[in-house]
């Protein structure tokens, strides 16, 4: 009885360390980077933007990120959207020094 008894714990115990194994592995992964795939024709208010990220897969677009941290996809082809990053990096600029 003692044996049976020992061997479903140790089959319990390895279970749980299996599960604990591959989670730990799975969440260890990296995020897939967040990418455009469709693109917002709306011009964006300049004065929320506090970021944007340059993107060529799967198509050219331009990535801004606003101050709330929303993610918004335009083209990179709009004379708006060069002067927006032009802000932005001014303002990243006048900050390093």
């Amino acid at each position: 009885m003692k044996l049976h008894t020992a061997a479903i714990l140790l089959l319990f115990w390895l279970s749980i360390f299996t599960v604990h194994t591959v989670q730990g592995s799975a969440s260890s992964q990296s995020m897939r980077k967040f990418s455009c795939v469709t693109l917002s024709t709306k011009q964006l208010n300049i004065r929320n933007l506090v970021s944007y990220e340059k993107q060529q897969v799967p198509t050219n677009a331009i990535m801004f990120i606003t101050a709330g941290g929303i993610k918004i996809c335009v083209s990179a082809d709009q004379r708006w959207v060069q002067t927006a990053i032009k802000r932005i990096d001014n303002r990243r600029a006048a900050k390093r020094k």
